[in-house]
């Protein structure tokens, strides 16, 4: 068997002090049935179970709903999937390297009654296409998360990341909580709005990191205001320009939606086309 490389040993050891208990009895093996060890090497990270607690709250901070799609991104033993399944109604997927674990995740799912809603995927999370997410999961390392970064900011706008104990560097999470002394972090994938949009009477100039924007408004005769207020979360976005409050929705090349210039007042629409 080939030597744990510098990385895992450090996962290892990382992730073992987060975890109380680590070193003690393992579950006995019950005949012709594979039993998951914690702290057993993968591909990339060791398994250590999420509570089941943990479980519930991450899904429910991605308010998940009936329906939707979740892929649970190195899925261990499947208790993401199962519940997601079992108790939100959705139709969910785990990727997981170890195929024992697939198979335990099967008859887990099996048992459960969730089996046809229960899917789980032997794979690599770097070739799985889980691009159709609704919700992405994940219990991963830093650098893990960070590698997967530019193809979760790809996704549609309005995904919901939510991932145990490990952040995306830089970019803020959009919701922190947490159960058992465990911490998870939400992520909604922003749109895409950094350029020059036009509108009716001028044109704004948005910058962007993220889910933060800043910019200005140019009207036609050359006169500059900054906005303010500003706020994006999925292809929802808002803004104020000289005290008129914009909200509207983000399509691709284009945004429309109310604006109103007093909280009286009655709103008119507005339109914005990206340009470059």
């Amino acid at each position: 068997m080939q030597a744990p490389t510098r990385r895992t040993l450090l996962a290892v050891s990382f992730i073992a002090a987060l975890l109380p208990g680590f070193a003690g009895a393992q579950p006995a093996k019950p005949a012709g049935e594979f039993v998951p060890q914690v702290g057993q090497a993968g591909k990339d990270v060791i398994w250590v179970p999420t509570p089941k607690s943990l479980v519930e709250k991450m899904l429910k901070m991605a308010e998940l709903k009936p329906g939707e799609i979740v892929y649970d991104l190195g899925s261990g033993d499947g208790i993401t999937v199962i519940t997601a399944a079992k108790q939100f109604g959705a139709t969910a997927f785990g990727v997981e390297y170890n195929p024992d674990m697939v198979e335990l995740s099967r008859r887990n799912a099996q048992r459960e009654g969730v089996a046809d809603k229960a899917q789980f995927i032997r794979g690599d999370i770097f070739a799985t296409d889980f691009s159709k997410a609704h919700v992405v999961t994940m219990y991963l390392l830093p650098f893990l998360n960070l590698k997967l970064r530019p193809t979760i900011l790809d996704m549609k706008p309005g995904t919901r990341v939510v991932s145990h104990a490990f952040t995306m560097d830089d970019w803020a999470a959009d919701q922190i909580d947490s159960s058992e002394g465990r911490t998870a972090y939400l992520w909604i994938v922003p749109a895409k709005v950094e350029g020059t949009w036009k509108m009716d009477k001028g044109s704004l100039e948005l910058k962007q990191k993220f889910q933060e924007i800043t910019g200005l408004y140019r009207t036609g005769d050359g006169i500059s205001h900054r906005i303010t207020s500003t706020n994006l979360r999925g292809d929802q976005i808002s803004f104020s320009i000289a005290g008129a409050t914009y909200t509207g929705r983000v399509s691709g090349p284009v945004m429309q939606g109310m604006m109103s210039t007093k909280a009286d007042a009655p709103a008119t629409s507005w339109s914005a086309t990206l340009v470059k």
